[in-house]
């Protein structure tokens, strides 16, 4: 492995480091066709045309031409003019970079179309084999790169002279949206360059956890252990170059995807299975022990009506918990559909090409919205769950105890199942407490009550001390779930409320669009089981994560 890093040779960084549009810079005098083009001065260009005579299809002392500077700069409509008045849509310069080269640095959609319209070479390349395609990657210009993949039928998988795809220098750049487009246009993640390296390779090389993880999340075990030329894994190159984050990373997926013994017992079902049936019998076995050893045991004292009441109603709880595990653990969370549900075949350019940005109740246009496994535009609060590899509405968490995720359609169901779990160990610990305090017999001085409870009782025993983890776990669980119902947020977004711009207000706290109050908040919930993102407290900075 090559100990240097990619460098990108390009006329273009020059140029945009001479106009960057985000600094204050002192303009130029205007004295010819290129600096009028490169400033947007309409006028002053006509007139340099057509009363000086000057020429549109003759470069500048360095070879760039004036279609390169407008291009550059966004001026769609000098673009216009200087194809009509001589420009070259295909005229190159030093490098070999056309003026959509150029274009695609700052991302110039109307630009695009104009050269695009008039002729110009989506494919042609420079130099270093760099396409348009490779540029608007380099510098991350998500929109552009997928106007001219849809409009244009643009080559999102060719590689440079180097081996390296646009997807390549996105994950080295780390720009994750970038990432999400080209996978979620099905580009190769196990493409390997001239070094033998991989996308993942590169992102692991650069330190960048999220240019990581959706590679990792969208791709297989194959992409983990991929050797470049010099005998790498990513993850061995990121412990290499110091970024023990990524390398701690990716460690945990190749472990995760190595971890088969459950695949190996039960025919490869283990993992979809969970931990529901262990909890399952957990129930069952403290509610023997707790009909048995503290109901009905024949060495404690008659129980009275009302013990026996809430002793049996304890129980009535416990049959209410087991029904409600059975919803939440077997309920549709609240999967997003996908095309192929549906019997359809999704056509993925024209998803992204003609949806209406400013309209569309699904599309908030953040490409963070694109699910690259599920090939989907989900909806902003949902998550892609790597368990269920399926996208969730309103995610709140993938609970390995139920064997499914907790979202938008069962988080109801596993609130409540929460609430009886709580009740039935409250009162059948307070039960099994009080029976065991009025057997009490007069003890010699010699030996503690605990001591006699301990020989006499171990099922009382073995049954509260399994009932306390229960209750301690509940009462956390729905303290929690009940707090998160009140403000309408989720597990996944206060766990993650960096990440998402969504909650985040103008002066770049915390702030929850979604919440109404607690009392609609609570209300909404408990009507209809989940409450409407549709309706926000104000318009928020539109952001979801994988």
């Amino acid at each position: 492995m090559a100990s240097s890093e990619i460098e990108i040779v390009s006329a273009s960084d020059s140029n945009a480091q001479q106009q960057n549009p985000n600094e204050e810079v002192s303009v130029a005098p205007v004295i010819d066709v290129f600096s009028a083009s490169a400033y947007g001065d309409f006028d002053k260009l006509r007139k340099f045309v057509e009363e000086d005579g000057a020429s549109l299809s003759q470069p500048d002392l360095n070879g760039y031409y004036a279609l390169h500077w407008a291009a550059l700069n966004n001026f769609p409509h000098i673009v216009q003019y200087i194809v009509e008045h001589g420009g070259d849509v295909n005229a190159t310069d030093n490098i070999l970079q056309t003026a959509l080269h150029w274009a695609a640095v700052r991302g110039a959609i109307a630009v695009a179309d104009v050269l695009l319209q008039n002729g110009a070479r989506v494919e042609a390349a420079d130099f270093n084999g760099y396409r348009a395609v490779h540029v608007a990657a380099q510098y991350g210009q998500t929109a552009f790169l997928n106007h001219i993949i849809a409009k244009y039928q643009a080559d999102f998988d060719v590689p440079d002279n180097e081996g390296r795809s646009p997807l390549h220098w996105a994950a080295y750049k780390g720009f994750a949206d970038t990432i999400r487009l080209l996978l979620f246009r099905d580009a190769s993640q196990g493409k390997q360059d001239k070094e033998g390296c991989t996308p993942l390779h590169w992102a692991a090389i650069r330190g960048n956890v999220e240019a990581c993880s959706v590679l990792v999340h969208a791709g297989t075990k194959q992409e983990l252990m991929v050797k470049d030329n010099a005998g790498f894994t990513p993850g061995q190159l990121a412990s290499d170059k110091g970024h023990r984050h990524v390398a701690l990373f990716l460690s945990n997926a190749q472990r995760a995807h190595s971890n088969n013994w459950g695949d190996k017992i039960c025919g490869g079902k283990m993992t979809d299975i969970g931990y529901a049936p262990i909890l399952f019998a957990i129930i069952i076995i403290l509610t023997v022990l707790f009909i048995n050893s503290v109901l009905v045991a024949p060495n404690l004292t008659k129980v009275t009506a009302v013990v026996g009441l809430w002793g049996w109603g304890a129980v009535s709880m416990v049959a209410g918990s087991l029904i409600m595990f059975y919803k939440c653990a077997s309920k549709d969370p609240g999967f997003v559909k996908r095309p192929g549900d549906m019997g359809l075949h999704k056509d993925k350019e024209d998803l992204l090409l003609n949806i209406d940005l400013n309209s569309s109740s699904e599309w908030t246009g953040n490409w963070s919205q694109l699910c690259p496994t599920c090939k989907i535009i989900r909806p902003v609060r949902s998550k892609h769950c790597p368990t269920c590899k399926r996208c969730v509405e309103q995610f709140d968490h993938h609970c390995p105890w139920i064997s499914n995720c907790v979202g938008k359609r069962n988080k109801r169901d596993f609130f409540v199942f929460l609430c009886f779990a709580f009740l039935a160990s409250f009162l059948s610990a307070a039960v099994a407490i009080q029976r065991i305090w009025t057997a009490k017999p007069v003890l010699p001085t010699e030996e503690t009550w605990i001591h006699y409870v301990a020989v006499q009782h171990p099922g009382v025993v073995a049954f509260l001390l399994l009932d306390m983890i229960i209750l301690l776990a509940a009462t956390i669980l729905t303290t929690s779930q009940a707090s998160q119902i009140a403000r309408n947020i989720t597990t996944n977004e206060l766990a993650n409320a960096i990440r998402y711009g969504y909650l985040r207000g103008p002066d770049g706290r915390f702030r929850n669009p979604y919440n109404h109050g607690w009392q609609k908040n609570c209300a909404d919930f408990f009507i209809h089981g989940y409450t409407n993102d549709e309706e926000i407290a104000w318009p928020p900075l539109q952001q979801v994560a994988r």
